[in-house]
């Protein structure tokens, strides 16, 4: 069951939100936690990745708060705007789920995946790698940030710092 707030359960509040307020709460939570653990990330050596590159806007505001960091990012093919795509050596093209094996080890800082679909058979099938793929991509005390949930026993779930339902999107620490 899913975390209750004021009386409802988040899937009753979410169910009861326009797409456009959904989105809205999502995003509002996917920025505050990457402005609250930025500053923690700056201070840490290893690599930035981001899962799903999309229109960019992550990326480009990944690029504002870790100024000069390298940021790697994956995806199946670009459709961002043109300010927000990498350097062609900072994009990965493909799969995730296979050229993300690919850096298995790289002890990166910072992970963050906004890969979910919206459909839950899809996001179920994610949440079966997707997982292991972070623990195994994250340095020990690096920074997990995820759409999606990432139940793994080396994944410590943190509170969002966020006034957003609680899952709206996820934060975790590699212990």
């Amino acid at each position: 069951m899913r975390q209750a707030r004021s009386g409802l359960l988040v899937q009753d509040i979410q169910s009861h939100m326009s797409r456009l307020d959904n989105f809205i709460s999502r995003m509002t939570a996917q920025r505050d936690i990457l402005n609250q653990i930025c500053p923690e990330v700056a201070k840490m050596e290893g690599l930035v990745l981001e899962l799903g590159l999309g229109n960019g806007r992550t990326f480009h505001h990944l690029r504002e708060l870790l100024p000069g960091r390298r940021i790697v990012v994956f995806d199946r093919e670009v459709g961002a705007h043109t300010s927000s795509i990498p350097e062609a050596e900072n994009l990965v093209l493909g799969e995730i789920r296979e050229t993300g094996r690919k850096f298995i080890g790289i002890e990166a800082a910072l992970v963050h995946a906004d890969i979910g679909t919206g459909y839950d058979d899809r996001d179920a099938v994610t949440a079966t790698w997707l997982p292991d793929l972070i623990a195994s991509l994250l340095r020990v005390g690096g920074f997990a940030v995820s759409g999606t949930p990432l139940d793994h026993p080396l994944l410590q779930r943190l509170p969002a710092p966020t006034s957003e339902p609680a899952d709206r999107y996820f934060l975790c620490k590699r212990v």
